[in-house]
């Protein structure tokens, strides 16, 4: 970026941050909105996002603000958008006087619907990844090199986008503020569920939003039958209410006690949960990017409809099985086949998080041979990147 649009940012106290999709994509953008509030602590951050996004918000320290807004050109938007609706949030926008606006998006997702928005706001500055010239739209543009040239970490793309107007990151972790309330809450359902943390326990969140991302809820009761009854461990599942009955098909086809938190936890009760946790054991979705924020240890049930959501400097393991189709970007599995996820074994999942556990809690020794099956097992992050960037 120009240095004469580096300066024009550096003046810019009033800032728009849009990201429009859910939870995890907002949660992996916080570190470079908190670079935007470090380069000038002065600067008030308003975020315009989704109703599930906005639920997040409150654990970014750095957003100031908030404005609801389900955009009709985000997939996950619900289809209830109207010109009427549109016309008021350009009017809401307009009134509030914002210097700059700064538009975070996955590759996939074309900017320039929000960039019209911003521009028909009359925000002086706009900028935002994008494949393809956008010009008056956008005062700083910043061509988007993926997936041609590179593939990067999510956290990494939109640090990418904030150093090109001068906002030196200095610090990629992602940090999220958690109400004592909230941990007061947990400890209560802990006991109310009969979860002894003397013995080890782990989260299990079964569901996700895209049907691609899910690993069968026969695999993920056959996980916990070893856990419980091989090792001893004490299970809980979470997921939003209308992830329920996901839960309790998982249930269902345990044979072990696995209590359920499904539709009792809000997103901070949730952070809190998930920070008292010793493992987290998920699908690729929200819970996964949280727990990353805590510092949790992870064994993600990975997806391969995109390489750019791993866990995000925490102790993982990334659990998938190869196909050619790999980074389709689909919601739903276009060979209807669903082998990435389907044909990872149950035991590979136990294998991986006792080790995982015992790695980050010495208390906790691994059997022996463990360690071994969980390297033959295990893909992790770093391969599924190699000869990609």
């Amino acid at each position: 970026m120009k240095e004469t649009a580096a300066s024009a940012w550096a003046q810019a106290r009033n800032i728009l941050c849009l990201r429009l999709d859910g939870i995890g994509d907002l949660i992996m953008t916080a570190p470079a909105i908190a670079a935007l509030k470090r380069e000038k602590p002065d600067r008030r951050i308003t975020l315009l996002t989704s109703r599930v996004g906005a639920e997040a918000a409150a654990l970014i320290s750095e957003i100031d603000d908030v404005i609801v807004y389900e955009a009709p050109w985000v997939k996950a938007s619900p289809a209830t958008s109207s010109s009427d609706d549109d016309s008021e949030i350009i009017s809401r926008i307009s009134k509030a006087g914002f210097d700059g606006a700064v538009i975070f998006t996955v590759y996939s997702q074309n900017p320039l619907p929000a960039a019209l928005l911003c521009y028909l706001s009359e925000i002086p500055l706009r900028l935002a990844h994008c494949h393809e010239n956008p010009y008056q739209l956008l005062t700083d543009w910043v061509p988007d090199p993926e997936p041609a040239t590179i593939l990067r970490h999510e956290v990494e793309r939109q640090l990418d986008l904030v150093r090109s107007i001068g906002c030196d990151p200095r610090d990629s972790t992602i940090a999220l503020k958690i109400d004592e309330n909230a941990h007061r809450r947990v400890h209560m359902l802990l006991d109310d569920v009969g979860i002894d943390r003397r013995h080890p326990w782990a989260v299990v969140h079964p569901g996700a939003t895209a049907e691609a991302r899910r690993y069968p809820s026969a695999g993920y009761a056959k996980a916990i039958d070893i856990l419980v009854r091989q090792h001893g461990w004490r299970m809980i599942l979470t997921g939003t209410q209308s992830e329920g009955a996901i839960i309790e098909s998982v249930r269902a086809q345990t044979s072990a006690p696995a209590a359920s938190l499904a539709g009792r936890l809000n997103i901070g009760e949730s952070a809190a949960l998930l920070q008292q946790a010793p493992i987290l054991i998920s699908n690729n979705t929200a819970p996964v990017h949280i727990a990353s924020a805590v510092g949790t240890p992870v064994v993600c049930l990975y997806a391969l409809t995109n390489p750019q959501h791993m866990p995000w400097r925490v102790p993982s393991r990334v659990l998938y099985h190869d196909v050619p189709c790999r980074f389709c970007y689909k919601s739903t599995c276009p060979e209807q086949h669903h082998n990435c996820l389907r044909l990872v074994e149950p035991e590979s999942i136990a294998a991986a998080a006792v080790a995982l556990l015992a790695e980050t809690d010495p208390t906790r020794p691994v059997k022996q041979g463990l360690a071994e099956m969980v390297a033959s097992r295990t893909p992790v992050a770093s391969e599924i990147k190699a000869g990609r960037r």
